[in-house]
């Protein structure tokens, strides 16, 4: 792992950018891709041609002219779960020149080995992972982390001009392994997610006699819970370091339980006396 600048020596290009999967964070990213001067186009499952329009970015209903349209980078954005199903229905071999694939999802050795599995050859492989969304960036990228492993880069150019796109908003760029990423994501992030939602199931609200160590997990509730289940579950289903993790916690809260319930068999040991 390492923090490090990503761009080369030479300035960075002004990228064609093709996005999949054009929900709330293929969204996101666009209108800093835009106001940067890059070009952006789009495809997804559901039919965004309506905000695209008012974004100024071609939509492609058909997944075809989107892949033979001269894209430098091919951004995927799609869920965890539905990454599969949806490179697998791509004609990939309509693109019609070497690309930069680029995934954003928030499990790597998935996508990496997806998109080695998937796309000819020739084509460059970057795997990212920005460590934040639309709420935790809405006033500025300054400082936040940009996960990345450069999986099969040919084009050094290409590669540096698309990670510039985070670094000159400030990012921090953190070059780690998608082996180690998932490492270090099952023990933060799928935990902080897992706690948050057992604390849903709970049902723990805010109190009139709120401590702060309390106000932040009524916050870790909300945040977690503000994110899709089925985020929560690819972060479980594709981190094979996950169910470890899982059953860590478990263990872990046997443990606990366990040491209260003998110190309280003592105090009434003690009682009795």
């Amino acid at each position: 792992m390492s923090s490090s600048s990503s761009s080369s020596s030479l300035p960075p290009q002004t990228l064609k950018i093709g996005i999949v999967g054009f929900g709330t964070f293929g969204q996101f990213l666009a209108k800093t891709m835009i106001k940067q001067g890059h070009t952006t186009r789009a495809t997804s499952r559901t039919d965004y041609s309506q905000l695209c329009h008012q974004l100024d970015v071609p939509f492609f209903r058909d997944v075809i002219p989107f892949l033979e349209a001269d894209n430098d980078v091919i951004l995927i954005c799609t869920s965890i779960l539905s990454l599969s199903e949806v490179l697998n229905s791509m004609p990939l071999r309509r693109l019609k020149r070497h690309t930069l694939f680029v995934d954003v999802l928030s499990v790597k050795e998935h996508p990496r080995n997806v998109l080695l599995r998937v796309l000819p050859e020739n084509m460059d492989v970057l795997c990212t992972h920005p460590m934040f969304g639309p709420e935790s960036g809405k006033n500025g990228w300054k400082d936040l982390p940009l996960v990345y492993e450069k999986v099969r880069v040919r084009d050094e150019t290409r590669c540096s001009s698309f990670l510039h796109i985070f670094e000159s908003k400030g990012c921090r760029m953190v070059e780690m392994s998608c082996e180690e990423h998932d490492k270090v994501a099952a023990r933060s992030q799928f935990l902080s997610h897992s706690i948050g939602r057992i604390l849903a199931e709970m049902g723990i609200e805010s109190t009139s006699m709120n401590t702060k160590s309390f106000e932040t997990l009524v916050k870790l509730k909300e945040s977690t819970t503000n994110d899709s289940f089925d985020l929560f579950s690819g972060l479980f289903i594709h981190n094979r370091f996950a169910q470890q993790e899982l059953m860590n916690l478990e263990q872990s809260f046997e443990k606990v339980k366990q040491r209260l319930l003998k110190k309280m068999s003592e105090q009434q040991s003690l009682s009795s006396v």
